[in-house]
């Protein structure tokens, strides 16, 4: 891997790498970084792996390579303003309200989350007379998001160094120097997503990127071009402008947020396959309307201005809010709009519009003027690169197979493209040997969402062969509940429910209790890292097809099937194989590591044309259908 990224800056071709768990893919692409000629930028798409890089990896790398490069090479993390302190916002901490909770029915909570705030207040000010990075996560202990957001300034809200009283002394600006000048940047794919759409203006010029957890990046892409409308960020962006606007126009803003809250009480939640309802376009009018005229009201930011910093805060908020109405009116055929609202009825509501495809954009923005290098362990889905090349903008011209390096891996075919090339270093472990992929092929197939009566006797078979040491991954917060219900009241085993406390401590006491179980929902499928015999068991309840009440996924599915191809192979498919493989891959985690995975969705299977490309993308477990070769794999494991 390290060899093909040389050749790739060399030769100016960009590169996509499937590289396993426990391959060592983050030395491989920090060492031949030391050779480029420039600043390369590492993105990465979890904090996890981002702290793996800046506290483990380059720490340790740099220390070896400096006696061959006669210097000790630098490093820096490139986060987004908001997670630094803002010291022109933390000179008005005490006198914002924290408006997300002024909509909260119960004064006494009030006026204790009032104190509390007050408190985190006080002790982010003591912190900000000592600390020399502002950086958030420096901060020990932690404060909510709601104190955060008093002392933090968002990069739309910013002035600019120039403008700003504390520019000189502004923590995210020296954040910036420390990357211009460092030989390695590691950011994130939030602030990549945002860099593209703002031209490339944010993160250092460079000659390499590399992005790790590729397959997470064009959905990064998508939720930062989204954007939505709410009644109460409208009401908060009038609060914030009306010392500057006329009466008038400040009540043209507040009966738009009314005409906005009355529009989607009348929508119901899902898609707007046709356009905008009357009701909810009469609000998203008038919010243009009033947009426009507090913006002309606001006017431009000049140097005497008292406080410019308030001031391009009202202007940024208006704009964004303007810039959101006037895309919605649009309705255009490169977008999708659909209504949120929350499951319990009240609370959240909101209008949002999302990019039909962050391809293009991704075509456009990403690769000029730099070598790309994609990795993941999730890159060949079916057994070839293309689907996952077109998601990331890259032109599929021909397939040519080829073997991976590793014996222990399957067959390998990368798709290869004008100006591009893929490589599959394959995997340290032995699949084969290591563990078994289990399918109840004979359970009926899934239906109703929740746990169906034979999944869950599937469930308590396997769970007690093993004797806990499971790790539950289900599609739906009902059936994870269902099933932490279903073994609390058939064993005696500790069952571990996400949702019940913080996903840490969950995970931590997964890890130190042999006999425990987890079970949890989406997040668990990626986040969760337990080598050893603490996890032995991976159940999946079902295969994890996009919802079809998901906006973005039944509209692009919808767009391929009015273009004459199959939405469902080609937008739900591909989502469901990389969903599944990080699932399973939460398994085999080191050389030792042993264990089954057993999928609960006879689809797996039986599915003809679908289920074979899922378990193509899978790592190459010993496979079986029958139920008692799986139980008597976990009786051996549960004695060994």
């Amino acid at each position: 891997m390290a060899a093909a990224i040389e050749k790739a800056v060399t030769d100016r071709e960009h590169l996509l790498v499937q590289a396993g768990t426990g391959t060592g893919k983050s030395l491989a692409y920090l060492t031949p970084a030391l050779l480029v000629d420039g600043p390369v930028v590492v993105s990465t798409a979890t904090l996890a792996l981002q702290n793996q890089l800046v506290e483990h990896d380059l720490p340790r790398l740099a220390q070896a390579v400096e006696p061959v490069l006669g210097r000790r090479p630098t490093f820096a993390v490139l986060k987004g303003r908001h997670h630094y302190l803002c010291m022109a916002k933390m000179e008005h901490a005490d006198e914002e309200a924290p408006t997300d909770s002024l909509f909260d029915d119960a004064p006494p909570r009030w006026l204790g989350e009032a104190g509390r705030l007050g408190k985190q207040i006080q002790r982010l000010q003591a912190w900000a007379d000592k600390t020399a990075t502002g950086d958030r996560d420096e901060l020990d202990p932690g404060v909510d998001d709601t104190a955060w957001r008093q002392v933090s300034m968002p990069a739309r809200d910013c002035v600019g160094a120039g403008r700003c009283p504390y520019g000189n002394e502004c923590f995210a600006e020296a954040s910036r120097v420390r990357a211009r000048e460092a030989d390695i940047v590691v950011t994130n794919h939030s602030l990549l997503a945002v860099d593209m759409i703002a031209e490339r203006a944010i993160v250092p010029p460079h000659k390499l990127l590399v992005i790790d957890e590729a397959h997470e990046l064009a959905d990064r892409v998508s939720s930062a071009a989204q954007a939505e409308l709410t009644p109460e960020a409208v009401e908060r962006a009038a609060k914030r402008a009306r010392p500057l606007l006329s009466p008038a126009v400040a009540e043209s803003l507040s009966e738009a947020a009314d005409a906005l809250t009355v529009g989607l009480g009348d929508t119901p939640a899902g898609r707007l396959t046709s356009g905008m309802p009357p009701g909810l376009a009469q609000g998203v009018l008038l919010l243009d309307k009033a947009t426009r005229a507090a913006l002309q009201g606001v006017g431009e930011i000049k140097a005497d201005d008292p406080d410019p910093v308030r001031k391009q805060q009202a202007k940024a908020t208006l704009d964004e809010l303007s810039d959101t109405a006037q895309r919605l009116m649009e309705e255009s055929d490169h977008d999708v709009a659909w209504v949120e609202k929350s499951d319990l009825g009240h609370g959240r509501r909101a209008l949002v519009v999302a990019p039909l495809s962050v391809a293009g954009t991704l075509a456009n923005r990403l690769y000029q003027d730099r070598t790309v290098v994609a990795t993941s362990a999730t890159l060949a889905l079916g057994g070839r690169f293309d689907t996952v090349a077109r998601s990331l903008g890259l032109p599929v011209s021909a397939v040519a197979p080829t073997q991976p390096t590793s014996a222990q891996s399957g067959p390998s075919q990368p798709a290869r493209g004008e100006g591009w090339s893929s490589l599959d270093v394959g995997s340290p472990f032995d699949y084969g040997k290591q563990g078994i992929l289990y399918v109840a092929a004979h359970l009926p197939r899934p239906a109703a969402s929740g746990l169906p009566g034979g999944a869950g006797e599937e469930l308590l078979e396997l769970i007690g062969a093993l004797g806990g040491r499971t790790l539950g991954l289900f599609s739906s917060r009902r059936a994870a509940t269902q099933a932490a219900e279903l073994v609390r009241a058939r064993t005696d085993l500790p069952v571990l429910l996400q949702g019940e406390e913080t996903l840490p401590l969950l995970v931590r006491k997964f890890r130190e209790d042999r006999a425990s179980c987890l079970f949890g929902v989406m997040s668990l499928w990626q986040g969760v890292d337990v080598p050893g015999d603490a996890c032995q068991l991976v159940v999946i309840d079902r295969l994890p097809f996009p919802r079809p009440d998901e906006p973005l996924a039944a509209a692009r599915s919808a767009a391929v099937d009015a273009a004459g191809g199959s939405g469902f192979a080609s937008v739900s498919v591909p989502i469901a194989a990389v969903r599944l493989a990080q699932g399973v891959g939460r398994l085999i985690r080191s050389t030792g590591d042993k264990g089954v995975v057993a999928v609960l969705d006879s689809r797996l299977e039986t599915a003809r044309g679908y289920g074979a490309f899922l378990r193509k993308s899978l790592p190459p477990f010993w496979y079986t259908c029958r139920r008692e070769v799986a139980v008597g794999a976990l009786r051996r494991l549960a004695v060994s």
